[in-house]
């Protein structure tokens, strides 16, 4: 059943080398048997795993079922398994494998750029009072600048400055750079309420307004930790691909907060690199639906 079919017996083949010189007495043997198993218990279809580099047998395999009036099928082994889910193109005589997805179209470009200007004017507009009493509460509990700025990465690797509201007594921007963690004490009361409810994020709509982020798309962090993970991580460079977001695939499926370790930043980067290769509008409004629900008190934001 592993291959959603019932099985009326399995054929194990003998243990030759792929490509060796001569194809082992034994195996047709074992085809034998399965030929006869399937015109017994009328087999629908067979089912065939080896290696693909094992031509030899492949090729007697397939020559000695012609005999059965069912269909043939070749499973793929663990090196061509990945391939055989991307899209396939003709280029000329030949087919391709697309093994990279290129960046959004034009027309994708446009109608994801027209959605975050949107939702990024008329957030701004509803958050505004909002922001000028927080933006008194930070002045009335410490010294400091109202907003904190950081460098980040964002499409294609290019440089911006990110805006936050400023929830520590820090500032932050070098070549070395300490995540937030949990009960950290560089954290303000007032910044910790932000932090906890993604307050302290919503001047990132001015970042998207200038188009140097998104509203949904992976999260962007300091230039310091990303030099610090790419790395050590394989498609961590891929997730700058598109623009990076105020939030995203893998923060409403509750990856916030501190990576303290590298399996953490690993499961993360997976679920931007799925959001790239399967963008759409309707999952852009699912992302940021999901994240009035579950992102905005998320246990593991600090």
């Amino acid at each position: 059943m592993n291959y959603g079919a019932h099985d009326i017996g399995r054929f194990p083949l003998s243990c030759c080398n792929p490509g060796g010189a001569e194809v082992c007495a034994r195996d047709s043997e074992i085809i034998a048997d399965a030929i006869r198993a399937a015109r017994t218990h009328e087999a629908e279809k067979v089912l065939i795993a080896i290696a693909w580099n094992d031509e030899r047998r492949r090729n007697l395999i397939c020559e000695r079922l012609r005999i059965l009036p069912v269909p043939i099928f070749l499973l793929p082994d663990r090196s061509s398994e990945m391939l055989l889910t991307q899209p396939l193109m003709n280029m000329g005589r030949s087919a391709a494998i697309q093994l990279q997805r290129a960046a959004l179209s034009r027309v994708e470009l446009f109608v994801k750029r027209g959605f975050d200007l949107i939702l990024a004017i008329l957030g701004g507009i509803v958050a505004l009072p909002l922001l000028l009493i927080v933006a008194i509460l930070i002045k009335l509990e410490s010294a400091g600048p109202l907003i904190f700025k950081q460098r980040r990465r964002g499409f294609n690797g290019r440089e911006f400055t990110i805006y936050k509201l400023r929830t520590m007594n820090v500032l932050e921007d070098g070549p070395n750079i300490r995540q937030a963690e949990r009960n950290d004490s560089r954290i303000t009361r007032v910044g910790s309420v932000l932090r906890r409810t993604s307050i302290d994020e919503v001047p990132q709509l001015l970042n998207v307004l200038l188009g140097d982020m998104s509203l949904v798309g992976p999260r962007p962090h300091a230039v310091a930790h990303d030099d610090q993970y790419s790395a050590c991580i394989a498609d961590y460079a891929f997730r700058n691909h598109v623009k990076p977001g105020l939030t995203g695939w893998a923060q409403v499926n509750g990856l916030r907060g501190e990576t303290a370790q590298i399996e953490l930043m690993k499961r993360r980067v997976d679920y931007d690199v799925w959001y790239i290769n399967n963008w759409s509008l309707w999952l852009d409004i699912l992302i940021v639906a999901r994240t009035f629900f579950t992102a905005v008190w998320a246990k593991n934001a600090y």
